[in-house]
């Protein structure tokens, strides 16, 4: 909060002066900010915006081992932190009064006399694990304070030991320690592993065995068991190489097999359960022929509860694990559905819930009779959901005949005449654009009258492995050519203006944006870039080490001569010449994945080059910007550029 009450008291001697001098004042810049090139931005830009900015959502932390009742995550001031809440509907009580915000969060599984929680520092994604006490609200720290990743927490059956995943060996390998969380003395490692990409996916009733999951890419993981009593690590599904998803969801109480998710004989992730003693390899949603993304098996094991995502639409379905027969759950309107956890009654599944216009939260699907029940009700703010336009899926092909899609959110009906537009490109790239809420981006449809199109180039998720696989390495730019043929797209649109067109996206996505920057200069007017890579080389140099080796199978070695002469060949940054439009950069000083200086290389460059560029940094956050006050500085610098750039 220290942030936030310095910027108003800045804010309000700025308002004290101006008014003095019968001027408009403008807005200040507090002292965690870096603010390069931006012209002055007026303060009644605040009260203009302020509906856009205070929707909040609410997501399922975990439930009480014993009560019907459970923790949550939301935000009531700066940034998202947790509350309790003993029935649906009812008054939230925050636990939690953090300035960085709670990452993740488990009861003590038996009697929920205390939880353990994950956050970091600034946005540095170097989570520390800490034990909370509802007696008195006082948090313990149980891990090293910051050196280190740490989190993935996997309890045992009894409730006195956890055992979770840390990179604090040597800052690149991810091993599994193991704690009885009421005496940090008893912390130990338990396997050394090589890699980044290690998870722990669940841990015996007996505790004689770890499932592990190998993150290798995004079209490639293994499943390992690691066996506690004789230290022996063995890999599972398959024994051969072959470049398949095996991820595992539960080991079941009697050993006997695992639930897993996995591509093998399919382009999507299918539900599957595997027998240790027979190696049989059971598809159980065969015919489903899309990507199952969320999983969560019934204490009782007697139900398994699973998401779909059709076409960017989340469907819920629950198993029978007796018969194997499940069935949708139709009662839930069309929407995105994720965070599914059984309670251990074994009929209440708690679940997050949102739609293109309204925010997540939380709801319960009661087995027992067939109920949908809403535990919470965000607020949206001041933003009129009855004005949110169903978003509209579209499609084009692109420079090669290939079907690309995305979905096109059209602005408030009172807007008349070709409407510029902003096209948002998602990062990963294995991510995807789907029919959400999008926020305070509802404020350039409401009231700036700006369609924003939000498309799945080749490389995104949720379309299948070989979809997936398209802009791997050499193939990168054929990516930036999707974004090429909408531009084209647009400009065949009666309704759209191709004359006024912005380009933006994050992370990878901010890559895109730089890429679209030069490669299409003559079309666009203008770009935003939020955490974005400018050269592969220098990035993949500079993040951190225990993500390295994944990012060099999406994106290629840069050990690689060719490889490296490719990359210099496509850097945004070697490219600044042909950039003569606006572009607004904005990064975090403490961001893990890409690091600050892709950005201040690209904004120091286009600088050089006489280029017109706005750069905003925030000291206190990582990949993206997660504290209120930082979002809003953003959005109201962001208005501003938007305003005198791609509409004036």
């Amino acid at each position: 909060m220290k942030h936030l009450s310095t910027f108003l008291m800045i804010l309000a001697g700025a308002l004290l002066s101006a008014t003095a001098q019968n001027q408009s004042p403008a807005l200040p810049v507090a002292d965690n900010l870096v603010a390069e090139g931006l012209p002055p931005i007026p303060t009644s830009i605040i009260q203009e915006v302020r509906p856009y900015t205070e929707a909040r959502a609410a997501s399922l932390s975990d439930w009480h081992p014993v009560k019907k009742e459970m923790v949550i995550s939301t935000r009531f001031a700066n940034t998202p932190q947790l509350h309790y809440l003993k029935m649906a509907g009812g008054a939230r009580k925050q636990l939690t009064y953090e300035n960085e915000p709670i990452s993740s969060t488990s009861f003590e599984p038996n009697t929920g006399k205390y939880l353990l929680l994950e956050k970091d520092m600034g946005g540095n994604e170097f989570d520390q694990i800490y034990r909370f006490s509802f007696e008195n609200g006082s948090l313990t720290l149980l891990t090293d304070g910051g050196k280190s990743q740490n989190g993935g927490i996997v309890w045992n059956k009894k409730g006195d030991k956890i055992v979770y995943s840390s990179t604090r060996r040597n800052g690149a390998d991810r091993d599994v320690y193991m704690m009885n969380p009421l005496d940090k003395a008893t912390d130990k490692l338990v396997v050394e592993l090589t890699g980044g990409g290690w998870g722990i996916s669940d841990w015996s009733d007996d505790e004689s065995i770890i499932l592990l999951d190998e993150y290798i890419s995004v079209n490639e993981s293994r499943i390992w068991t690691f066996n506690t009593k004789t230290g022996e690590k063995k890999r599972i599904l398959p024994v051969a190489d072959e470049r398949t998803v095996y991820s595992a969801v539960a080991i079941t109480s009697d050993n006997r097999g695992m639930y897993l998710l996995t591509t093998s004989g399919s382009e999507f992730n299918k539900l599957a359960f595997y027998n240790f003693q027979t190696k049989k390899l059971n598809i159980l949603t065969a015919d489903i022929n899309w990507d199952i993304t969320s999983v969560d098996v019934s204490e009782d094991e007697q139900k398994i509860a699973f998401v779909a995502n059709e076409a960017g639409i989340s469907k819920l379905f629950i198993m029978n694990t007796q018969t194997g027969k499940y069935s949708p759950v139709s009662s839930i309107p069309t929407g995105l559905i994720g965070g599914l956890e059984w309670h251990k009654n074994n009929t209440s599944l708690g679940f997050s819930y949102g739609s293109s216009n309204s925010s997540s939260d939380i709801y319960e699907w009661n087995t027992s009779n067939n109920q949908l029940i809403r535990w919470t009700e965000s607020e949206l703010g001041g933003i009129d959901a009855s004005r949110i336009q169903a978003p509209q899926l579209i499609k084009w092909k692109s420079f090669d005949g290939l079907e690309i899609s995305g979905f096109m959110y059209p602005p408030d009906k009172k807007f008349t005449g070709k409407r510029p537009v902003i096209i948002n490109i998602h990062g990963g790239p294995e991510g995807q654009s789907r029919p959400q809420f999008i926020g305070r981006n509802n404020y350039y449809l409401q009231e700036l009258g700006i369609c924003i199109i939000f498309p799945n180039v080749r490389g995104s998720t949720g379309f299948g492995k070989t979809f997936t696989d398209m802009d791997n390495g050499f193939k990168r730019e054929e990516s930036v050519k999707d974004i090429g043929a909408l531009i084209d797209w647009i400009a065949r649109q009666p309704d759209l203006d191709a004359s006024r067109i912005m380009i933006t996206g994050g992370s990878y996505g901010g890559y895109m944006t730089l890429a679209c920057a030069f490669h299409y200069n003559d079309k666009i007017r203008c770009s935003l870039d939020v955490v974005g890579i400018s050269n592969f080389n220098t990035f993949l140099k500079n993040t951190e080490s225990y993500r390295r080796d994944l990012r060099r199978v999406e994106y290629g070695d840069e050990r690689d001569p060719a490889m490296a002469a490719f990359f210099e060949k496509i850097a945004p940054l070697n490219n600044v010449e042909k950039i003569t439009k606006p572009i607004f950069i904005v990064q975090g000083k403490n961001d893990p994945r890409v690091p600050y200086t892709e950005a201040q290389q690209m904004a120091e460059k286009i600088r050089a080059n006489g280029g017109k560029v706005w750069y905003l940094m925030a000291n206190d956050e990582g990949h993206g910007f997660g504290k209120k006050n930082n979002q809003d500085f953003q959005f109201y610098s962001t208005i501003e550029f938007i305003k005198q750039n791609l509409l004036n």
